[in-house]
């Protein structure tokens, strides 16, 4: 007799897994909470003159793999639109123009800007975002965002 088939295999588990819990899983207003080597990281950017002492908010926009992701603080506003899995245009801090992948694995979005790499992931309900800039020396800058 022939064995079924089970609906969801180990080549399927991570999908159904992206699919169920990870696609809106983003969506939502958020504001920092802590966060890590604020300074070492502006420092190693070359923004050390664009130090805050304001809370950033974070809004996500998240309609399947269509983002929009906006942070705001007093005076300045930052904010890129971005498909997951297709190389987009995006903006750094300062504004300048550049293209790369945008890519998710395992709820966790993940780019790479011209100076640093950026993943972004939802925590028990908290956003955590990482920059980690490159070489021997590098800093890894993290910021916890509280849902509101």
């Amino acid at each position: 007799m022939e064995q079924a088939t089970p609906f969801l295999t180990q080549e399927l588990l991570p999908f159904f897994y992206f699919c169920s819990f990870g696609i809106m899983a983003f969506s939502g207003k958020y504001e920092l909470e802590s966060q890590e080597n604020y300074v070492e990281f502006l420092e190693a950017v070359g923004l050390q003159n664009a130090k805050t002492d304001h809370k950033v908010v974070t809004e996500v926009l998240q309609d399947g793999n269509n983002f929009t992701w906006t942070q705001t603080i007093p005076n300045w506003t930052w904010s890129n639109k971005f498909i997951v899995g297709q190389e987009c245009e995006l903006a750094t801090m300062t504004g300048s123009k550049f293209k790369a992948p945008v890519t998710m694995e395992g709820g966790k979005i993940s780019v790479q800007f011209p100076q640093y790499h950026f993943t972004a992931e939802i925590v028990d309900d908290k956003l955590i975002m990482t920059c980690i800039t490159p070489g021997e020396k590098g800093v890894t800058f993290k910021r916890i965002n509280k849902r509101i």
